[in-house]
């Protein structure tokens, strides 16, 4: 197998971890479902590592009706307790009940900007921002984008969405360009 440059996170003796990097981590997206997938998984992951909610992302995708937001935002509280029980996700009570209010918002901002991409890709005027970090120690944990994101999403109501989890949000989503620039995958999104 050919040996390429990754960035210095990616735990290299993890297929899923790997592909994760190397096929969706800083891939611009702007299709609403996999915004609300990547939100409920970003929020799902506070204080704990992204490699414990990769390991349960498709008991997530099972749980969580593939990530519809019109879906989750009907579950009631025996739905929500149900959550609790569930093995494959992360059982934590206020980060379930939190995916399910926050679909809920997600839906207004649809309803409200004509998509959830709309809206959120706006806070960097409709295009990634481009950075060149050479180490991994220069990588921030928040922006001012994000920031503004943060306040505006708890303004509306939405939990789990405090700057530092919006970052890294914005960063799988292709909001901003956070592979380093020895990286292979900087080459291959940049250009």
């Amino acid at each position: 197998m050919e040996h390429r440059v990754r960035c210095q996170w990616v735990p290299l003796d993890k297929d899923y971890y790997v592909a994760y990097h190397d096929q969706e981590w800083g891939v611009q997206i702007h299709d609403d479902r996999q915004l609300f997938e990547l939100l409920v998984l970003e929020g799902a992951q506070a204080g704990l590592s992204w490699d414990t909610v990769l390991r349960k992302r498709e008991g997530y995708r099972r749980a969580f009706a593939h990530f519809d937001p019109q879906e989750v935002a009907r579950f009631d509280a025996e739905k929500a307790l149900a959550l609790q029980l569930d093995p494959a996700i992360v059982r934590n009570r206020l980060k379930i009940a939190s995916a399910i209010r926050n679909a809920r918002v997600f839906l207004a901002l649809q309803e409200e900007f004509g998509s959830f991409a709309r809206f959120l890709w706006g806070f960097v005027d409709h295009q990634p921002k481009i950075n060149h970090w050479r180490t991994l120690a220069e990588l921030p944990a928040t922006s001012v984008e994000s920031d503004r994101i943060a306040k505006e999403l708890k303004k509306r109501g939405m939990n789990f969405v405090g700057s530092t989890i919006i970052y890294a949000y914005m960063q799988s989503a292709g909001l901003v360009m956070d592979h380093t620039v020895d990286c292979f995958r900087y080459q291959e999104l940049v250009g």
